[in-house]
Order: C-alpha cells, then sequence, then structure tokens
C-alpha cells in the first residue's frame, strides 16, 4: 500500500512510500525533543523543548502557546482557529495573527476526533502496470488534497482475496471512503465494503451498480476521431480495434460509425478487431491496403504505431496518403511514432477528479438521487502531423 503525501496536511511528507507486506511504514523522521545517535552511533541527548517561532529545530508551537500570544484563554483561541462560536473580529484577527506568528499548526488528529472523520481515504487499483490508474490517481490527489485528505494506494493486483485484505485493513484505519480504479471499464465484482464507507469507481465500474462510476467516454472519443477526420476531406476512412469482447473497443467503433454515418460516410472497409499491439496495428493495417484508404482510425496508439510501420514500408505517407489517428495519447507512444500522432485523450486525471469530487460529497452526506449513477467525461482531440497538424505537448 502507499501512502500519498503530496501536499501539505497529507500522512507523510514530501513521499509517496510503499510497505512491501502492505501497509506503509511512519515516516523516518524523529520527533523533535526523542534521543536519537549522533553519527557516530553515540547517543545524542533529546533537544531542550521550547514553543516554536517558526524556526527549525524547536518543538511546534500548541494552542496554549497560541492562546498565551493573543491574550485570550485556550477555549477562546480554540473557537477563533476553528471558525465556532461568536467572536469579535479583533479578537479573532489577534488569535490568526499569533498562530502565523509562532508557525502553529493544527493537531489533525484532534480535529478528525473532533469531526467524527479521519481524513483519509483508501484508493484501491488493480492496475499493477500503472499506465491508467496513475494519472487517475494523480487526479484523485488534486481533488482531495485541496481538503488536505490522505490517501492510501493499495495493489491489489486482480486478486480477490488480496482486495478483500486490503478493504479490511482501510476499514481498520478509518478511512472515510474508497476510490476503486481499474484498467478497463467492465463491470466488476463490487468492492465488498464496509457498512457507512462510501466507494466511488473510477474507469472501472460495478456489475448491477449501487454505487457511483466515473468513466472515460469511449464512444465520444470514436465520434470525435471521426469527425475529425471529415474535417479534414477524408472519406474512405478504415477503422482498426483492439479485442471486440472489450467494452472500450465496441464503444469506440459505435462513436466512430455514428459519425460518418451522420456525415453521409460509410467506412472503407469493415470494422478490423484484434489485439491492443503494435504488432496487430501492422498486420491489419496490411490487410486494409487494398481497400486503399485515405485515413485510418486505430483503437489505441500502440495499434496506430503498427499501422504507421506497415504504411511506411509499403510508401504510403502520413498523412499526405493515409491520415491517422490514435487513441490514449500516451505520450511515449503517441511522440514516439514518425510521425507523432494525432490521438484522443481520455482526461484521466480528470476521470480522478470528478471521482475524488463526488466522493467528498458522498462523505459530506450529499447523496446521489441514484446511487448507481454513471458520470463519463468528455475526451480532448490532440491533433498532430499524423493528420497535417503540427507537433504538441502532452496536455498542451
Amino acid at each position: 500500500m502507499r501512502v500519498s503525501a503530496a501536499r501539505p496536511g497529507w500522512s507523510c511528507p514530501g513521499a509517496v512510500r510503499r510497505a512491501r507486506y502492505g501497509w506503509s511504514r511512519e515516516c523516518p523522521s524523529r520527533r523533535v525533543g526523542e534521543a536519537g545517535t549522533g553519527g557516530d552511533g553515540t547517543a545524542v541527548p533529546p533537544r531542550r523543548r521550547e514553543a516554536s517561532d517558526g524556526r527549525p529545530g524547536q518543538r511546534r508551537a500548541t494552542i496554549k502557546d497560541v492562546a498565551g500570544a493573543a491574550g485570550v484563554s485556550v477555549g477562546t483561541a480554540s473557537k477563533a482557529l476553528n471558525g465556532q462560536g461568536k467572536l469579535r473580529k479583533e479578537t479573532i484577527d489577534r488569535v490568526m495573527q499569533a498562530a502565523q506568528r509562532l508557525g502553529f499548526a493544527p493537531n489533525t488528529l484532534a480535529q478528525a476526533l473532533l469531526a467524527g472523520r479521519s481524513f483519509t481515504v483508501g484508493l484501491i487499483t488493480t492496475d499493477s502496470f500503472g499506465r491508467f490508474s496513475i494519472p487517475v490517481m494523480l487526479g484523485a490527489e488534486d481533488a482531495l488534497g485541496t481538503g488536505e485528505v490522505s490517501v492510501f494506494m493499495c495493489d491489489a493486483r486482480d486478486d480477490p482475496e488480496r482486495e478483500r485484505r486490503y478493504v479490511e485493513m482501510l476499514w481498520a484505519r478509518r478511512v472515510d471512503g474508497l476510490i476503486v480504479t481499474g484498467r478497463r471499464i467492465e463491470p466488476r465484482p463490487p468492492v465488498q465494503a464496509m457498512a457507512g464507507i462510501p466507494v466511488v469507481y473510477a474507469m472501472t465500474q460495478p456489475a448491477g451498480g449501487g454505487a457511483p462510476a466515473v468513466l472515460p467516454d469511449d464512444e465520444g472519443g470514436g465520434r470525435a476521431a471521426a469527425e475529425h477526420l471529415l474535417a479534414i476531406g477524408r472519406r474512405r476512412i478504415a477503422h482498426i480495434a483492439g479485442p471486440e469482447r472489450f467494452l472500450a473497443a465496441r464503444l469506440r467503433a459505435r462513436g466512430f460509425t455514428e459519425a460518418l454515418a451522420a456525415g453521409g460516410v460509410e467506412p472503407c472497409a469493415d470494422i478490423c478487431y484484434g489485439e491492443w499491439s503494435e504488432h496487430w496495428g501492422r498486420e491489419a493495417a496490411g490487410l486494409l491496403l487494398a481497400s486503399r484508404p485515405d485515413a485510418i482510425f486505430c483503437g489505441s496508439d500502440q495499434i496506430a504505431r503498427g499501422v504507421a510501420d506497415t504504411l511506411r514500408a509499403v510508401g504510403r505517407r502520413v498523412p499526405d496518403d493515409v491520415a491517422l489517428v490514435g487513441f490514449d495519447n500516451w505520450a511515449p507512444m503517441a511522440m514516439g511514432a514518425l510521425p507523432p500522432l494525432t490521438s484522443v485523450d481520455m482526461c484521466l486525471q480528470e476521470v480522478g477528479r470528478v471521482a475524488a469530487e463526488r466522493l467528498l460529497a458522498a462523505i459530506a452526506g450529499e447523496q446521489d438521487r441514484e446511487a448507481s449513477t454513471v458520470y463519463t467525461v468528455p475526451p480532448r482531440l490532440v491533433v498532430r502531423e499524423s493528420t497535417g497538424g503540427y507537433s504538441q505537448k502532452v496536455g498542451g
């Protein structure tokens, strides 16, 4: 499990840590005032505890220090810092200034106890490779970080028993909620979360509903690719897809064919379902040459890289003879292709951000009218040289 601590107020500053057997260890830094050893192994006595004035090496200021500096009672200082009670503005300002001057940081554990929350969220993924889950996680962190919520990341590795143990451990940690991510959008068995813990799915969805899910709009991505190819004047357009058993492949193909039909154009060949690989791209491109396409939409950037290899080998120029569009906007593939690929970006960070926002809303008691609502995040087409555009940085 990883403990993410990318922002102030998170549990382990400055790193994403992973423990070999599950739970993350505590940060190795020693608390001020504790005994330790010097560089030569000799004992070092505890440092003298003094009220902090913001300089490193001193103990943290307490609420009592703030109250004394502001000339108020501890109770008044607490109310001012927590926005409670009816206090005069000048009193609140005086307490706030004292807290800032002393470098006072609230005790998050005490705040959590008062609020009945732990200010932690569990993120369970089945994507060991991380190509899909990491962008989702980063987006979730962006949203959760604004509320100073820590994230425990657990890799279940497609093992139901491992996932069950992680859920139990997260429950023992009293997390406020769970985000479950995956590497495909197919419905999966729902996580058996404990009662009272809200769950939101991202880049996957629970079979039978029962919890909100946030998914990329694969159908909209296929539609955007086809509309772009039509807009640049291509009419003999083919589609090379991934495995037909994958819902994402079928949705992308559906969006593609519907967009062509709306433009009064039919695909120049049957949709070629196969694999998510460069090898399949090279093989399928060879099969399509007899149909003389002037554009090919590929179900992934890997497929598009393979198609580009075959077109180059037979003397077809990209994009002059055949325009090429990929899917995923995966930087190593899209930017490393010759020429760089126009590609559909699934906006996975936005998927994570929306999932985190839905979870925060559920934690706050703002339940959806329909618990099984599926939210789709619109895709973004990144135009590059493979369809006549200029190379752009991913996310540019």
